[in-house]
Parts: structure tokens; sequence; C-alpha cells
């Protein structure tokens, strides 16, 4: 796996008066809704050196004792690799919510699964295929008892090895196509796997991307045909009860998933696995680089699903961003969502875009992808985000990003292996400036070969990021996750901090519930519920780390 890190001086929280001053390499610059805590990295790429000027910096983020002593611990331990890995592993970390689960659980179940169903390898692709094993293809259970073999697809159904000067982009999307025999099979074994490893990285919700229905999906758009009348088009998709025929067939997917889940999970069992205790969320995959029509009807799926099925929170557009049709047609997606939202105001939006880099778009298509989901399509989050500074006006954009609290979830590793954007170049501190909300995410962990700590752990060496700062990176993974009910915090968290609401000022997470309001707002809301389980992990574990290391 090729992630080279660039070391950042550390930083620390300055006073106001400071950053007023100018001092730091970014003061002057601001705009008004920024909160920056603390110096920005030498290196900062040009775009965020040229923010516009703006009023008087915020307030900085003020770390509590118990904060500060955590921060200290972080200090002392940055070059002892054994004690920073523990502590990353058992820091909270709220919510994952972007990543792909046919690309999330390690290439080695994936092998094992193979075996288990019987797949064959074709040899000079490196893809399974269903059996018999003819010419050209040995069976997968080959790769127990010969190593070579094993190696090999791991480094075909991953980042394992893959060389530096390799073309990452293609290499990591082509693996989906290599083992895609293997996981369409297991989506309830797949999900006790990856819920699993989310569990022991210490987070307490997951929402993951799957394709519901989806060769009926497309079976339907064929027989329909492309209508531009988006409302005509609906409406045809719509009659005789056809779409609701979809919506019953992704559900009792998701119910035969459920159960295959929870068998593998021992759910229930005295050998019950700690995916069980793990609440999840679905968001229904778009192929983006399909027809028009065929992403229509997926997309009206997924929403009408969001509505009817708890378990369905969101839709989200995937495959390749930079590929021909999906820039062709990027724009009349954009316009697709906003109808649909309309028809179906309960589903929730999250949409990948700007992943995409000078060089492998031409500069015309770097314009406008993030403003678009943003503007017309009107997503609450934003997934990778990576070419903001290269949009048209995309300081208006980040502006808009932050009033409104769309969140942009960040997952370094897959942005470093497929576009090659690492360090200074990526805009995360640009979007932390401007007061964007900001989430950690893996994408393809299974792909990417890392976890969910290894991105915190990059957060903190390459930008230099404090405890307090990593610790607010986690909240946000919950607040700005699609789980219902009221926040346990006031206000726009990020640009004001994060405060708790009235109800529940003054009480002390990880102890009882004093107040009567509170209880009632943690008892009623998911979202509170989580965030306050949260609060309590993250007092135990600033306990547990508030002895100076020796």
């Amino acid at each position: 796996m090729t992630t080279p890190h660039r070391s950042a001086t550390r930083r620390r929280f300055l006073p106001a008066a400071v950053a007023a001053l100018g001092l730091l390499p970014l003061s002057a610059a601001l705009p008004a809704s920024a909160h920056p805590a603390s110096a920005h990295p030498a290196g900062a790429p040009a775009a965020t050196a040229a923010l516009p000027a703006a009023g008087p910096a915020a307030a900085p983020r003020v770390p509590t004792p118990a904060e500060a002593r955590t921060d200290a611990y972080l200090e002392a331990v940055r070059e002892q690799p054994a004690r920073l890995d523990a502590f990353f592993r058992m820091m909270p970390k709220g919510g994952e919510l972007h990543n792909h689960l046919s690309g999330a659980v390690s290439t080695e179940y994936l092998i094992t699964l193979a075996a288990e169903d019987g797949l064959c390898v074709d040899t000079a692709t490196m893809t399974a295929v269903v059996p018999p094993c003819g010419p050209g293809t040995r069976p997968a259970a080959d790769a127990a008892g010969d190593r070579a073999f094993h190696d090999a697809l791991v480094r075909a159904w991953s980042m394992e090895d893959f060389p530096p000067d390799g073309n990452g982009h293609d290499h990591f999307f082509d693996t989906f196509g290599r083992f895609g025999e293997v996981t369409w099979r297991h989506r309830g074994k797949l999900l006790a796997e990856f819920a699993d490893d989310v569990a022991a990285q210490n987070q307490s919700y997951l929402e993951t991307m799957v394709s519901p229905a989806s060769w009926s999906a497309n079976k339907l758009a064929d027989s329909v045909g492309w209508d531009p009348d988006l409302a005509a088009l609906y409406k045809k998709l719509t009659a005789g009860g056809r779409l609701d025929a979809l919506v019953d067939e992704a559900v009792k997917e998701a119910d035969d998933g459920d159960a295959e889940f929870r068998k593998a999970a021992g759910c229930g069992t005295e050998r019950e696995r700690p995916a069980c205790g793990l609440t999840v969320r679905w968001i229904s995959q778009v192929s983006r680089g399909s027809t028009p029509v065929r992403v229509f009807t997926q997309m009206a799926l997924g929403m009408r699903l969001a509505e009817r099925d708890e378990r369905f929170v969101a839709v989200n557009l995937v495959q390749p961003e930079d590929w021909d049709s999906s820039l062709k047609n990027y724009g009349l997606q954009m316009r697709m969502l906003a109808h649909l939202r309309g028809v179906h105001p309960g589903a929730h939006v999250t949409l990948h875009a700007g992943e995409l880099w000078p060089g492998l778009v031409k500069p015309e298509d770097l314009a406008f992808h993030i403003a678009e989901a943003v503007g017309v399509a009107r997503t609450e989050r934003v997934g990778h985000g990576v070419d903001l500074v290269h949009e048209d006006d995309w300081q208006a954009t980040a502006r808009t990003m932050a009033a409104r609290e769309v969140a942009v979830e960040v997952p370094f590793t897959s942005n470093a292996q497929i576009l090659g954007v690492r360090g200074a170049d990526h805009p995360f501190e640009t979007y932390r400036a401007y007061g964007v909300p900001v989430v950690l995410a893996t994408d393809d962990p299974g792909v990417s070969r890392i976890d969910i700590s290894h991105e915190y752990r990059y957060a903190a060496r390459t930008y230099g990021l404090s405890y307090p700062e990593l610790k607010d990176l986690a909240r946000a993974s919950l607040e700005y996750a699609f789980v219902p009910g009221a926040s346990l915090w006031r206000g726009n968290p990020t640009a004001e901090g994060y405060r708790t609401v009235p109800a529940c000022r003054g009480e002390r997470p990880g102890t009882p519930v004093r107040s009567a309001a509170c209880r009632r707002l943690v008892e009623g809301s998911p979202k509170a519920a989580l965030e306050w389980r949260q609060e309590a992990a993250f007092a135990a574990f600033e306990t547990a780390h508030a002895t100076p290391v020796r």
C-alpha cells in the first residue's frame, strides 16, 4: 500500500488574539465562519493560503482538563508506534459513514468465501467465476495450500503491494469486478465481518452502501425507456405498482441479509459477536455510469425505499466520477435528484462529488461538480470533495456548505490511492478553515488495506491535529449521520463548538442522567442516545489516558 505521510509541526491551541494579529499563515485570510484552533502546517496549498479576508477569528477550542491530559498523552506517544496504534484503536470514533460493503471486508475473507462457494479463478485476469473450473481457471480453494496463488489474489483484489508509480485509479476500481462474483452472494456475512471490524475500532454506528434489487431495477428501466420529462418518467415507473414491487424485492433482500447476518454473527446466542451491538443503516447505491433511465430508476427505488424501510436512509451515486458517461450525464443526474427530492422529501442524499483531480479530467470538468451537488441536488453530505479549490467560485460553495452544515466525508487513503492526492494538496484544511463539517471515513477499507484508526492517525500526523480536534471529528461522525431524532448538541456545533442542549447542561457522561428533560431527550432520540453513549466512552477513554507516559 502506498500512502506516504508528510509530518506536520505540532499544532497547539492559540488565543484568538494571536490569530487576529495575523501570526498564523491562515489567520488574515479565513472567512468569518472559520474557527481555527492552531497553526497551519508548512507547505499549505496556494489555494488555502489565498482564502478571502474576513472578520475577526472565532474563539478557539478550549480543552477541558481531561482533554488536555489526554492530549499530553498523545503528544508523549507520537514516536512510540505500539502505544500510538493502541491510542487510536481505543479512541471512540463514533460512526462510519462512507464505505461500500463489497469493498469493506478483508481480501483474505473474500478468498475464504470464494472457496466455500466453490468458485473458480480465471488465472489470466484473476477474476472469480462460477464453476465448473475449466481451462485457464483453477479453484479458489487452491489458495489455502498455494501461498503464491493466495498472494496473487490478494494483490489482484486489493491495493496490497501496488507500485507507487502504477495506475492506482484503474487498479482500485478494477478490483470490484474481479471479486464481484463473491460479494453479491453474501450481504449478511460481509456485514457481520465488517461490523465486527467497526465495533473493534470503537465505533457505534455504521452506514454502508449496497445496490438493492439492482437487476430488477435495470430490467424495469429498460422496459419503460427514457423520457426527458422526469415527472412523466416517474409516473411510468410507478404505474401498476411496478416501483413498489421493486421496493418489496429490496425489503426481502434486506430481510434475507439480516437473517444471514444474525446467523453469522451469532446474535442472540452465547457466541454473539460484537457486530450484533452495532447500529447499522443502509445507503442505496446508484450506478452513475449507467444509462439515464437506469440511473433515474435506481434513484427512485432508493428514495422510495428510504421512506418505507427505516433500515435504509439515503441514496448515493457510485462508480468513477471521471468516466465519460459520468461526466456527460453529471448535470442531468443532479437535476434527477432535485426532482426526486421533491417527490420523496423523507429520503436523505449523500453524493460522491469532486472525486477528481487535474490531469484525470479536462479543466472544464473540474469546475462545478461539488457546486451542483450542493446547489442543485441539495446533497446533505459530500463524499471525497477533493477537487474543491479547482471549481469555479469554490469559496462560495465552501461558505454554503458551512452555512447549511453539509459535511464532507474524507477517506484519506483512497484519495491517495485513486487520485494521488495527499498531505497539503488535500483540501482537508481548507474545508476546516471555512467551517465545513468534516467526517473521516474509510471508503473501501478491504481494498485499501486500512481501518478507520489508520485514517485518524494519518490526520493527526499529517496535519498535526490535537486530541480535542480529533475528538470533534469523531463527534461530527454522529452529528452528521442520518440518524433520526434531536441532537445532544445545540446550534451549529462545527461553527460554535460542541455544547450540550440546555436540557442536558451540567450532566456528566458516564454517570446516571439526573435531569428528567435530559433523560427524555436521550431515551427518546436515537441520535442523542448515540451521542450520549459516545460522550460516556470519551470520559472513560480520557480517564484511562490521564497518567503521564514514562
